[in-house]
């Protein structure tokens, strides 16, 4: 399996072309295709182009509905609530943290939840947007049960990511991380490969350490039991449970105050079902939000300068490895998976859009996979 390089415009012509076929305005496809590409940018390959074909099955299958729009069901000056009623995550995500963002500024805070959604991509891009406002952003949200808690075997909660962003210099603290070991779309990634999964990520349907990654996709999406372990591992030893505890700490910020479905609950019966929550805090309402920056740029620098292990060449603070890649791939193009180009491909062919006219005389290798139980 190879990957093969393609610029960020190419990709995103192509992007915003497919949402426009599934039914979306011209608005909305730029802020799905943002989103999305976003992720590749930042070489989060999980959550990137390899995502477009699930989310065609999604709108096939009626399980995202293009016409959906999200609605505030409940509103204080600080809080929201929005149904989503079964929208693409991405433009609920992106209202969600918009009204936070618009209450913060007014309040000094604000938290936003939200309900029948459906998958928004890297949660990361929610709390840079309150970022790139001056604002401390945090987002959360579930997702279909992958993750098994500690001691058990049957997958109860999501990936359940955590994303803080706060302005800095000479770049901001970005940090975007699942709850467990890896997300799903890892999983998905090695099966496209055909290669086994790392010792440490996976559980079985009993419960017991699996390198299977079409064995794990499978139990995952029939309910069977195993998944995926916490952040820290299957039991205590290096922390597991600490995992489990932070995604329920996310589970909390998304389906338990927006009155939605938990993970467990999610992703059935052609319906998504995915909570996300939102947080904006101004730094002013601790004082001068200048000094408020300069500290953490400092202690950041700190981090950066601090004594390093022998054979290391260098520490990284959250966020940086983010902005170089960015840099790199604007330059030099975006690496996509073959068997992701092949599902792609395929898509083109069903909406009746010209891969060529993106792609060239360019025609993948790999398996076809669009239509594996997987997805």
């Amino acid at each position: 399996m190879g990957y093969v390089n393609w610029s960020y415009d190419t990709l995103m012509r192509l992007c915003h072309d497919s949402f426009r076929k599934f039914g979306f305005d011209a608005g909305e496809s730029s802020i799905i295709t943002d989103v999305l590409l976003l992720s590749d940018l930042y070489g989060i390959e999980s959550h990137g182009m390899q995502r477009m074909v699930r989310y065609y099955m999604g709108i096939k299958k009626g399980m995202i509905d293009v016409h959906g729009k999200p609605e505030i069901i409940f509103e204080t000056p600080v809080s929201a609530v929005l149904d989503g009623h079964g929208g693409m995550g991405q433009l609920i995500g992106r209202h969600g943290m918009e009204i936070a963002v618009k209450k913060a500024k007014k309040s000094g805070l604000a938290i936003v939840t939200a309900r029948n959604s459906n998958h928004y991509g890297i949660a990361g891009y929610y709390a840079k947007m309150a970022c790139d406002e001056r604002l401390i952003g945090f987002s959360f949200t579930n997702s279909e049960a992958i993750m098994v808690p500690t001691f058990g075997r049957m997958a109860m909660l999501g990936s359940n990511p955590i994303a803080c962003a706060m302005p800095a210099e000479p770049f901001p603290f970005f940090f975007d991380a699942s709850t467990t070991v890896v997300t799903r779309g890892k999983l998905e990634i090695y099966n496209k490969a055909g290669k086994p999964l790392p010792e440490g990520w996976a559980l079985d349907r009993n419960g017991h350490p699996s390198i299977d990654a079409p064995d794990v996709l499978k139990n995952i999406v029939e309910k069977n039991g195993g998944g995926i372990m916490p952040l820290g591992g299957s039991g205590e030893t290096l922390g597991g449970h600490k995992g489990y505890g932070f995604g329920m700490v996310c589970e909390i910020f998304t389906s338990i105050l927006s009155s939605g479905l938990t993970s467990n609950r999610t992703m059935q019966g052609n319906k998504g079902g995915i909570c996300h929550g939102f947080a904006a805090i101004d730094p002013a309402i601790f004082g001068d939000p200048a000094a408020i920056r300069a500290a953490l740029s400092g202690f950041l620098q700190e981090l950066r300068e601090s004594p390093m292990a022998e054979g290391a060449g260098r520490i990284y603070t959250h966020g940086e490895k983010e902005i170089e890649a960015t840099a790199e791939r604007m330059a030099h193009g975006i690496p996509v998976n073959e068997n992701t180009m092949r599902e792609i491909l395929d898509m083109c062919e069903f909406l009746g859009i010209d891969f060529s006219a993106y792609f060239g005389e360019y025609r993948p290798g790999g398996k076809t996979g669009m239509f594996e139980a997987n997805y």
